[in-house]
């Protein structure tokens, strides 16, 4: 009898598992990786519904679409990534605004770089020596390493800092050299840096964001979505949705 109970406790346990393996894939841009499961927890609640959760860069995500890849919803750090699937014929239309991004400055705890607004003490550091490694999303597919490039750019101390760039393979990567102190800082995205573990290790200020060209985030059906995508894409730009996103300091697309 004690055996049958741990089985059927087990089975209850991997139950809900299965179902989630079950779900349609969804690739999603890094920047979502906090906020985004919580926006999918919130769906199954509502609609006893699942999905699987792939984060990476907008750009490598675009490439392995067009190459096949059985993606169903895509959420885009960059509009311009769905427009070209759309151009494609990947796509079920044009898709639609969720979010829109912002990027600052972070500092891990001990760094002998002070972070602020204006990257003033970067560009410091990166003359005196204090700045080894400054670490960004490989601006060649994240569209956060593009704006932390733009926004570096901007402050005139680009050319100072390219020698010294440790390049994250997407945004969340970038984050994760930064708040283990393996640079002395780094650009990350707002939504990250909201996080309690982004929080505890050290310190954050945002960039102003006229120094880039605007995070504009897309998400779009791909073709032969399911049912289960069609609801959580419709959820997506639902208030519930929409409350968690700006949770993590994502501004919101007007309704």
């Amino acid at each position: 009898m004690m055996r049958l109970l741990l089985a059927m406790a087990a089975a209850l346990l991997i139950a809900p598992l299965a179902r989630a393996q079950d779900g349609p894939p969804v690739a999603a841009a890094s920047d979502l990786q906090a906020a985004l499961p919580e926006v999918a927890a919130a769906f199954q609640r509502k609609t006893g519904q699942s999905v699987r959760l792939t984060f990476g860069s907008s750009g490598a995500f675009t490439q392995q679409i067009r190459n096949g890849a059985p993606f169903q919803v895509f959420l885009s750090a960059d509009e311009a990534y769905v427009a070209q699937l759309q151009r494609a014929g990947r796509t079920e239309g044009a898709g639609e605004l969720y979010a829109v991004g912002r990027i600052g400055v972070f500092t891990p705890r001990g760094s002998a770089v002070r972070a602020d607004g204006r990257l003033r003490d970067l560009a410091a550091a990166a003359r005196d020596g204090r700045l080894k490694k400054l670490a960004i999303a490989n601006p060649a597919h994240a569209p956060y390493g593009r704006a932390a490039r733009e926004a570096l750019q901007h402050a005139g101390v680009w050319a100072a800092v390219e020698p010294r760039l440790v390049l994250g393979e997407n945004v969340s990567q970038a984050t994760q050299f930064a708040t283990s102190g393996s640079a002395q800082a780094g650009i990350i995205p707002l939504s990250l840096a909201t996080t309690a573990a982004v929080k505890g290790a050290g310190t954050f200020v945002l960039l102003p964001a006229e120094w880039h060209q605007p995070l504009r985030q897309r998400a779009v059906l791909l073709k032969g979505a399911s049912p289960t995508a069609r609801a959580f894409y419709g959820f997506l730009h639902g208030p519930e949705a929409r409350a968690i996103f700006a949770r993590y300091g994502f501004a919101l697309p007007k309704r």
